[in-house]
Parts: C-alpha cells; sequence; structure tokens
C-alpha cells in the first residue's frame, strides 16, 4: 500500500462541477477520492463512473443501515461502479453485515468497511440515544461485530484507531475520517486528530475533506499530508 493511496480526499460538493474541478487541481498525485452523500444524491453515479475510468479509487460512504436485502443491493451496486470501499453501519447488526459481505465477495476489488460511531457523536450522544457505553467502548465492540461478521475494515475516528488496533485481526483495515491539522478551526468533527497522529496510531488510511478542498492551494496541502505520512510511517 503506497503512502499516496492511504489518503482519501472526500470529495463534500454540492456539484460534480467543483468536485470535478479539484480532481483536477490535484492531478495524478492524488488516487484515492471519498464520495458521500452529497455528491452521490446531487451529481448521481456517474461522479463514482468518472473517477474510476479515470484511474482512481473511490471511497463510497454510503452508510447503508437497512434491512439485508437492500443492503445486499447497494453493495451490488457499489461493486458494479468500480468503487473499492463501501460503508456500512454496524449497528445494523451481524445479518446485516454479512449480506454486504456477501455482496462485496463477486467483486474482487470491494471492501466492506463497517462504521462504528460516527464522528460527530459523544459520550453524551450515544447515552442520547439508548447507549451506555462510552464510544471506545462502544467502537470495540462493533469492531469485533464487524470482525465476526467478515468485514474487511471499520469507519472510526483516529482517537480509536489504537484500541482498534488491539481488537481487529492483522491486516483489517482502519479509515479515520476527522483528520484535520493543528490550528483549524472547530468543525462538525468532535473527535478530531491530524494525519501524523492518526497513522501513528494504526491507522491505514486518513480521510481528508476541508483542509484540503477549501484550502487556497489544494495540491500544495495534499503534498504537505504525503509528506507528513511518510515521517509518520517511518516512526512506527
Amino acid at each position: 500500500m503506497s503512502k499516496d493511496s492511504r489518503i482519501i480526499v472526500s470529495l463534500d460538493f454540492p456539484n460534480a462541477a467543483l468536485a470535478a474541478d479539484l480532481v483536477k487541481q490535484l492531478g495524478a498525485a492524488t488516487t484515492f477520492y471519498k464520495v458521500g452523500l452529497q455528491l452521490l444524491t446531487a451529481a448521481g453515479p456517474s461522479v463514482v463512473r468518472e473517477l474510476v475510468d479515470a484511474g482512481k479509487s473511490v471511497f463510497l460512504d454510503l452508510k447503508l443501515l437497512e434491512i439485508p436485502s437492500s443492503v445486499a443491493g447497494a453493495v451490488t451496486a457499489a461493486g458494479h461502479l468500480g468503487a473499492s470501499m463501501v460503508t456500512v453501519h454496524a449497528s445494523g447488526g451481524s445479518a446485516v453485515l454479512c449480506s454486504a459481505v456477501q455482496a462485496a465477495s463477486r467483486f474482487p476489488q470491494l471492501k466492506v468497511l463497517t462504521l462504528t460511531v460516527i464522528t460527530s457523536m459523544s459520550d453524551q450522544d450515544l447515552e442520547e440515544v439508548g447507549v451506555a457505553s462510552t464510544v471506545p467502548e462502544q467502537v470495540a465492540r462493533l469492531g469485533r461485530l464487524a470482525t465476526a461478521a467478515g468485514c474487511h475494515g471499520v469507519v472510526a475516528s483516529p482517537l480509536e484507531a489504537r484500541l482498534l488496533r488491539e481488537v481487529l485481526p492483522p491486516g483489517a483495515l482502519v479509515v479515520t475520517p476527522g483528520i484535520q491539522f493543528s490550528g483549524d478551526e472547530q468543525n462538525d468533527h468532535a473527535r478530531v486528530a491530524t494525519p501524523t497522529q492518526a497513522i501513528g496510531a494504526g491507522a491505514t488510511h486518513v480521510v481528508i475533506g476541508r483542509p484540503v478542498s477549501r484550502a487556497l492551494d489544494p495540491a500544495a496541502v495534499f503534498a504537505a499530508v504525503r509528506a507528513e505520512l511518510v515521517a509518520a510511517l517511518q516512526q512506527r
């Protein structure tokens, strides 16, 4: 796994033109993009096909939470689009996760990632929805559930990456949103860390959105993240 493929740039835009502009600015150096609900709803699945046709890998962040047959159908559609990763909520339970894994098995490139606790949530937020566990406890529980179902890895904040390395089997993917730089403005991620902290804690991938997409020079920021990752990986 190259250092570049560990950096997933979020295309969180309201239309395809803005997403395409960022992809053009970043050029060949950026190989992995996240397409989430906003862009997929606005632009449709063609945006994924165009990225794949251009030789990019796509993290399709669908956050699926439905009955097993519906989840299997959506994962199958993601596989046909050429996505490399697709997300399923662990809170759907083992039947949902197993259906996703079975559907993905037809597509060698497609990895099923279990979404544990979204990065905007805190212990208090979990309590509000009836979960008595702390965030780390819930993330570990759902990580074990994902492993038992055969998922390829999990999505969690970088603050839980080290814990997950103790819970998950070797080789499991740990994809971490909530990546920011020191001094960045507070946003709706409650649990954040820098790229170095995330990789140092055991993350396999870092997902970076606004620090790159809203930069005056996105390519320069991406290059800085890549350099930071090289140093972090050398220290592991």
